[in-house]
């Protein structure tokens, strides 16, 4: 992946933690303030339906986190930042290295993306299918939302592959 893209997607990625740690505080400051709804619309408009809740708020919050979380793991995988136990790993030759990580790949990550994206697949459908929208004032268009979840699956199990292609490059 070019470094550019590297860097735009971090930077968006970014944008998007700016961007929940300012719906949260406005939403302490209207729950403090007991201003609910923020905003009413005259029509149902895309995602929020028509107002702008405090529930609306608070739901956005955890999908800003979903966000943040999810579709920055296939990058943070081609990066190799994820997390592992570094403390044996550090002292193997390259080779070893190559090949503790393409078995773990094969023996977890795989069987893993193998049965969450159909699963992912099918919950995003559910909520298309369904139109559906929070039940409690929040946002409506869930099923945008959810929609993330394949997408960032989907974007894992990529890395995952050209990952495990280079491994089986480097331990030849």
């Amino acid at each position: 992946m070019g470094k550019s893209l590297e860097r735009l997607s971090l930077t968006v990625l970014g944008a998007c933690l700016v961007g929940m740690m300012f719906v949260i505080v406005v939403q302490v400051a209207c729950s403090a303030f007991d201003l609910n709804p923020l905003v009413a619309f005259d029509r149902a408009r895309s995602l929020v339906g028509g107002a702008i809740t405090l529930n609306s708020l608070l739901d956005l919050q955890w999908h800003l986190l979903v966000i943040t979380g999810l579709l920055p793991a296939g990058l943070v995988w081609m990066m190799d930042g994820h997390v592992r136990v570094d403390f044996l790993y550090q002292t193997f030759r390259p080779r070893r290295q190559a090949r503790i990580n393409l078995a773990g790949n094969l023996i977890f990550a795989a069987p893993f993306l193998a049965l969450a994206l159909p699963a992912a697949w099918n919950f995003t459908s559910r909520a298309w299918r369904s139109d559906e929208g929070s039940s409690n004032g929040g946002l409506a268009d869930l099923w945008l939302i959810k929609a993330i979840l394949p997408l960032g699956l989907a974007l894992l199990a990529v890395a995952v592959l050209v990952e495990c292609w280079r491994l089986l490059r480097a331990v030849r």
